[in-house]
């Protein structure tokens, strides 16, 4: 097959493959119509890639029938030399059909095939994922979920959370709805407590998606959340469902600790304590982020740095972490330093501080290529306990020389 010359106008500029479904665009030029539309969608700037002239996101794309013609008999002749035949484009689904599928989720002999054949449309292309947007599918696949909550029916979770999963967008309405009340996050906790058939999909599509509500939620109904759902994104992070799962719920976690008595509320459920027995088991380093993240938050709370202390391998775990894995871990870690050496300055705390070379990591802060700040932090530390500090050997003679200005 790399022995056959393809003909120059068969090539999408985008993907730089043949086309399937070439369409031209309003500027003229024909690319393949997948391409295109992910383009449009997903482009800040919102331009030809050929001509680099202005091209709207809604612009009209025409289906160039001739050029698909000609791909289609060169393909046929090229067939003996390994060539596919390029398929015949579908038929764009359309908004009255996608509207009688919202319509079947009403009918309890329908709905089940209502949600196989919107996901098949779905996972198809992009244009029938904007179609299905349009038409209102997102909502109305919240509210089917809600209504098997309320009814404790499971049979359609994991393909109604496919479909939420492939064409969630934070549009107004969907903003409105999540914003009404806890019903739709309560939903999605109790699907995370559901013995479904595929499990780890279910649990992994639920924390994505779960993710993204919270993002769109207001504080009003993010202070009301209940301590179970705080147990539940524990749970996720316990049994590692998988590392899309994992990232969401500590994502979850950071923002929810900001807002009301959540703190408590993840005091309660005992979250410090197995976020630092997660990092423990060293995680990627993504994860591992989110985790030094959540801490930092935690332990600006006297409960939260009580906690922490608690865990007798708390101080040297975020010690290790510091310039290991990035700089914004070396921020929050130092953060985490600060406020128990602040806050929590016990003789014990300090002198396992210096036991499990905290203190010699600050110092490497302060000769690392780290921010301005960071260091700043760092010089705090270590001028708040520097009496104690200088008679260990080896750090005695660096922070009396550099630090005592």
């Amino acid at each position: 097959m790399d022995e056959i010359e393809i003909p120059q106008y068969f090539i999408c500029p985008i993907s730089l493959q043949i086309m399937k479904d070439p369409v031209t665009a309003v500027t003229g030029i024909t690319y393949d119509r997948e391409s295109i539309e992910q383009w449009l969608k997903t482009s800040k700037d919102t331009t030809c890639p050929v001509t680099k002239q202005a091209l709207p996101s809604d612009s009209d794309l025409t289906p160039n029938h001739t050029l698909w013609r000609l791909i289609q008999a060169w393909s046929a002749a090229n067939a003996s030399n390994g060539m596919d035949l390029v398929p015949t484009p579908k038929t764009p689904v359309s908004k009255s059909r996608v509207v009688k599928l919202i319509r079947d989720f009403g009918v309890p002999s329908l709905y089940m095939n209502a949600l196989k054949k919107m996901e098949v449309l779905a996972k198809d292309n992009e244009r029938n994922r904007k179609c299905l947007e349009e038409a209102g599918v997102p909502k109305a696949v919240i509210l089917l979920l809600i209504t098997c909550h309320r009814q404790g029916k499971i049979s359609c979770l994991e393909q109604a959370l496919r479909i939420l999963h492939l064409i969630w967008t934070p549009c107004s309405e969907i903003k409105a709805l999540v914003n009404q009340n806890c019903d739709f996050i309560d939903c999605l906790t109790w699907i995370l407590l559901c013995e479904t058939e595929n499990p780890v999909i279910v649990r992994t599509h639920v924390m994505v998606i779960l993710k993204r509500v919270i993002e769109v939620t207001n504080s009003r109904l993010l202070e009301k959340l209940k301590p179970e759902f705080f147990k539940q994104m524990l749970r996720v992070l316990k049994s590692k469902t998988s590392q899309q799962a994992t990232k969401s719920a500590l994502h979850i976690l950071i923002q929810t600790c900001l807002w009301g008595r959540n703190k408590s509320k993840m005091m309660e459920a005992n979250v410090i304590f197995e976020l630092i027995e997660f990092e423990l088991e060293k995680p990627e380093k993504h994860v591992t982020e989110l985790i030094i993240n959540l801490l930092a938050h935690l332990c600006s709370c006297a409960d939260g740095r009580a906690q922490f202390l608690g865990h007798a391998g708390s101080i040297a775990m975020v010690a290790k972490r510091i310039l290991r894995v990035s700089p914004a871990t070396d921020d929050r870690a130092v953060q985490i330093l600060k406020s128990i050496s602040k806050y929590a300055a016990t003789n014990h705390v300090l002198v396992e501080m210096l036991k499990v070379g905290a203190v010699t990591k600050l110092c490497m802060v302060m000769q690392a290529d780290c921010a301005a700040y960071v260091k700043e932090k760092a010089r705090g530390i270590l001028r708040l306990h520097s009496t104690l500090w200088n008679g260990s050997p080896g750090i005695a003679v660096y922070l009396l020389t550099r630090y005592q200005r």
